[in-house]
């Protein structure tokens, strides 16, 4: 259960944001010091499953061919076979796009080398290359544990953002959402607490609040 100061936070945040005629995403920016980030070692890059989802549909493909391909098809946006990844070595901008439109791949371990071959420019640069699916996982498990995951990705930044909700949800859920993108943080990074300069909450358009880390 999330702290009652980030629960507080939280629905300052909601409060104060304006009404919009669109169903606003809930955001956190968390501010990061003390950490060389021109060191790649150093950098956060963390898949987060969040308690509570993440409010937002999230688009997911998935690689595979086969049983797992057709089982992929019930909750997968789209699956690839390894002629689709062929034909998208074939053609940057149709890879592209399709970068740019899904937030998560996942690939058969067998796959992963193709997907390497035909699409490991497109997806590499941008942090979107495969989730490795071995032959003892469930792939309807894994896809469905992915529609409430985020990342958490600073790049050379000492400020970035991470999705944590949706303004319809309740402020309990949105905090124990950042509770755990908070903890996840403070475990791994050098320092713990201490590289964590600050930490603020909004909706897409709304003014930022403090959430006490």
């Amino acid at each position: 259960m999330a702290d009652q100061d980030i629960e507080n936070a939280v629905s300052r945040a909601l409060e104060d944001a304006p009404d919009r005629n669109f169903r606003e995403t809930v955001d956190l920016a968390i501010n990061l010091r003390d950490l060389d980030l021109n060191d790649p070692s150093k950098r956060i890059d963390e898949s987060v499953v969040l308690p509570a989802g993440t409010g937002q549909e999230t688009r997911i493909v998935v690689i595979a061919d086969g049983e797992t391909g057709l089982r992929a098809e019930d909750v997968a946006d789209e699956v690839l076979d390894g002629d689709d990844l062929a034909d998208l070595g074939d053609d940057d901008d149709a890879a592209k796009d399709l970068a740019g439109e899904t937030d998560f791949f996942i690939a058969e371990e067998a796959k992963m080398q193709d997907v390497g071959r035909y699409l490991g420019t497109i997806l590499g640069p941008r942090g979107k290359m495969p989730t490795p699916l071995s032959p003892d996982d469930d792939v309807v498990e894994v896809v469905n544990r992915m529609k409430n995951t985020v990342q958490l990705r600073s790049g050379d930044r000492r400020t970035f953002h991470t999705r944590v909700g949706a303004e319809d949800m309740t402020d309990e859920d949105i905090g124990d959402n950042i509770d755990v993108i908070i903890r996840r943080l403070e475990a791994n990074l050098e320092k713990g607490p201490l590289n964590i300069d600050s930490i603020f909450v909004k909706t897409t358009m709304g003014p930022s609040v403090e959430v006490p880390a």
